[in-house]
């Protein structure tokens, strides 16, 4: 959908937030007779055809009381995130600057619409949940490095000093962890035997992941890491992980290094937007961290 949909009435915001699914969805609130809100409304419905592969959607603080009281609306303009019909983040003020980077942030990982018919109904592609600031990789290359490998593109996250890598993937909210993806074009440096870790107290080196017991172990195939597969994960020990780590110990071919392409995990956020509950409310080398 290109340009803003106005939403008249509180009984057609939740049918929008099913209907955007995955995609971001930017809502604003407004209130007639806020000056602010005039001044940033020409930026909004600018930045709604700019956006595409976003939804964005107008809610007046007056004709849809409930809405606002359910997400807690103290100020116009307010500007809510959602994906999912999860709420992820807020932006509030009329700076036109400000809103286009919050949402270029959202959209930098988006893994687009086209591109989940391998994922069970129910479920999504995680990536858009990624806190960057709370992620690190342990023995990446300088020049292929983590970042590389939260890209659905040809470039790649290789190993540096040996076979073996350290990850951490931290998430801006709690989630439920389904499977995972483990894309690797190069199946003789693609991973082969990985542990993983979820909501560690402390980070982790090498030696750590060694000896400590996984919260699940997996010996991959080159079947496993083929561009449309998901690896299964133990559902019922994934229900409410804030971040999860992974102890990548060797490669399919004994290669000197590995090689991911893409790495994401596939599940649902742990809480989820009803808007039939409205609750009135007041008011060293080896360690390099992800910037």
């Amino acid at each position: 959908m290109v340009g803003v949909k106005i939403i008249g009435n509180d009984s057609e915001f939740q049918p929008e937030l099913t209907g955007a699914g995955s995609r971001l969805t930017v809502v604003k609130f407004t209130m007639a007779g806020c000056r602010p809100c005039v001044r940033i409304a020409p930026a909004f419905n600018m930045l709604s055809n700019k956006y595409p592969q976003a939804v964005f959607l107008e809610v007046d603080v007056h004709q849809c009381q409930a809405t606002a009281a359910g997400n807690n609306i103290s100020a116009t303009p307010t500007f809510l995130f959602f994906r999912n019909k999860v709420r992820i983040d807020q932006y509030q003020g009329a700076d036109a600057s400000g809103l286009e980077e919050k949402i270029k942030q959202h959209l930098e990982n988006d893994p687009g619409s086209n591109e989940d018919s391998d994922i069970p109904k129910g479920y999504m592609d995680l990536m858009p949940f990624v806190n960057k600031a709370g992620c690190e990789c342990l023995n990446e290359s300088d020049d292929h490095g983590f970042e590389n490998g939260l890209r659905k593109d040809l470039t790649f996250l290789e190993s540096d000093c040996d076979e073996q890598l350290l990850i951490t993937m931290a998430f801006n909210q709690p989630v439920k962890l389904f499977s995972m993806k483990l894309h690797a074009i190069d199946a003789a440096q693609a991973p082969k035997y990985v542990k993983i870790f979820i909501n560690l107290p402390r980070s982790m080196d090498f030696d750590d992941a060694e000896r400590s017991e996984p919260t699940q172990a997996l010996d991959l195939t080159e079947d496993d890491i083929k561009e449309d597969s998901l690896i299964p994960l133990r559902y019922v020990k994934f229900q409410n992980v804030n971040s999860v780590t992974l102890f990548i110990k060797s490669n399919q071919g004994n290669e000197e290094t590995t090689k991911v392409n893409y790495l994401t995990f596939i599940g649902t956020p742990v809480q989820s937007t009803n808007m039939n509950d409205f609750k009135r409310v007041v008011g060293k080398k080896r360690r390099k961290p992800l910037n």
